[in-house]
């Protein structure tokens, strides 16, 4: 199922701004005559609903095969789930397949995004990526969603990462959500489970396609092309028009295609999390 474009995250937070501002004034006359307010904020009352962990897995990788060029993690796959996950109040940790620092690729690096640019002034944030988790030192108990953030550099160390591998396998069958964006679904090639089938296998996908591989002209440096890949694993493959929105849902399984669709997979974990029907789907 593909979901419809959303809301830029900027506009978003210019309606939240706009509601807390009339909430402000419609209850001011009731602060005056409180000496202290002791209710909770929204951030305080999602959280409290929503003490949940979800683990984001980034790339170490950081050179284009023999290209010479740097890439790594593409920033705004990263800031912009975590944005949205962090304001529906679940916490989040960060791995990675070797653990330690990651690279953002250089060209990811907007600044005037605003979402970006909040993440890479926060020094508590930017520091988690300097510090993260090696992935087979990872206990899948402790998440209900495991998210793959894209980047070229997931391309050369994501798919045969075997630890990364089970450690998908069991968050899924527990009943978690598996998510990913762009180059992200990388990971999920050879996730195989306890059943003996590929998890993509008959579900719904999407990711860079092959014709996005092409504009840019990497379809000759990437080992693999992705979107041919995933369909040789069984998937069906849903792509749309080249660097458009474009998230697609299957049950648990959430995928997005692009840099674009990095808000909308977000959202998708925060729907599938908190959906009674996704909550109770305990399929294989």
């Amino acid at each position: 199922m593909r979901l419809p474009p959303l809301l830029s995250p900027l506009a978003t937070f210019l309606v939240s701004a706009l509601v807390f501002m009339f909430t402000a004034c419609a209850t001011g006359s009731s602060t005056e005559t409180q000496a202290t307010d002791t209710s909770a904020t929204p951030s305080e009352e999602a959280s409290e609903q929503n003490e949940g962990k979800i683990l984001f897995v980034l790339t170490n990788h950081t050179v284009l095969g023999d290209t010479g060029t740097s890439t790594g993690y593409y920033l705004s796959e990263v800031t912009h789930p975590w944005s949205v996950l962090s304001e529906a109040g679940y916490s989040i940790d960060v791995a990675s397949p070797q653990g330690g620092p990651v690279t953002a690729d250089p060209k990811s690096l907007d600044m005037d995004d605003p979402i970006n640019a909040a993440f890479w002034e926060n020094e508590a944030w930017r520091s988690r990526l300097q510090t993260t988790l090696a992935i087979d030192q990872v206990d899948p108990e402790h998440y209900q969603a495991i998210f793959f953030a894209g980047g070229h550099g997931t391309m050369w160390d994501f798919a045969d990462n075997a630890a990364m591998q089970e450690l998908t396998a069991r968050i899924w069958e527990a009943g978690g959500a598996v998510a990913a964006v762009c180059h992200g679904p990388a990971a999920l090639l050879n996730v195989k489970l306890s059943n003996g089938q590929w998890l993509v296998a008959g579900r719904e996908v999407t990711g860079f396609t092959d014709a996005e591989e092409r504009a840019v002209e990497l379809e000759e440096v990437v080992p693999f092309l992705l979107e041919r890949e995933l369909r040789e694993r069984g998937a069906t493959f849903d792509g749309a028009d080249n660097f458009q929105e474009n998230v697609v849902v299957d049950g648990r399984l959430l995928t997005g295609q692009n840099p674009a669709s990095a808000t909308g997979v977000g959202q998708a974990i925060v729907e599938a999390l908190n959906s009674e029907e996704i909550a109770a789907d305990d399929s294989p």
